[in-house]
C-alpha cells in the first residue's frame, strides 16, 4: 500500500512538473514568431473588446474553432462551433452556400488562447473574407473574470 502511494505521489510530481511543456502557449519560438507575424496581418481584438460582439453582435457571425469536446465542456456564448480543421470546408454551407455568400460578412474567430483563431483569421482572409477578426484571450480568464459563460 504505502509502495503504491510513494508511485502515485511520484507520478503526480511529475506529471506537475511536466505541466508547463504541456501548455499550448509553450510553442517553440519559431512557431511564436510565425503567429506574431501572422497578428500583423489580420484584425485582432482583446477581451473587452469581444465582450462587446459578443453582447451586440449586430450580424457578426462568431466562430468558436476549437475542437467539439472543449466547445461541449464549456463555451461563450453566441459563437457557433467550427473545429479549426474543417473551417475552410464548412463556413460555406454555414453562410448560405451555394447560394450567394457574403463575403464582406463580419466574422470573429475564436478558440482558448488565440493561437487558432490567428490561424483560422489568416486563413478566412486568403480564401476572400474581408471582414475578419481573431480574438486573442485566455478563454479561462474569460471564465474567471465572470463574463457570459455556458457549461
Amino acid at each position: 500500500m504505502i509502495r503504491r502511494l510513494r508511485f502515485a505521489a511520484a507520478a503526480i510530481l511529475v506529471l506537475v512538473a511536466a505541466a508547463p511543456s504541456f501548455a499550448a502557449e509553450n510553442w517553440p519560438d519559431s512557431f511564436s514568431a510565425y503567429l506574431a507575424k501572422v497578428r500583423k496581418t489580420i484584425t485582432t481584438v482583446g477581451m473587452d473588446g469581444y465582450l462587446s460582439v459578443v453582447k451586440n453582435p449586430d450580424g457578426a457571425l462568431l466562430i468558436d474553432v476549437r475542437e467539439d469536446h472543449e466547445y461541449k465542456a464549456g463555451h461563450v456564448p453566441g459563437p457557433i462551433n467550427i473545429p479549426r480543421g474543417l473551417l475552410e470546408f464548412q463556413i460555406w454551407r454555414t453562410l448560405g452556400y451555394p447560394e450567394k455568400v457574403d463575403m464582406n460578412r463580419k466574422i470573429v474567430v475564436q478558440c482558448r488562447t488565440g493561437g487558432r483563431a490567428t490561424l483560422a483569421a489568416a486563413d478566412l482572409k486568403a480564401i476572400g473574407f474581408t471582414d475578419v477578426t481573431a480574438v486573442i484571450m485566455n478563454i479561462e480568464d474569460w471564465e474567471k473574470n465572470g463574463k457570459p459563460w455556458v457549461k
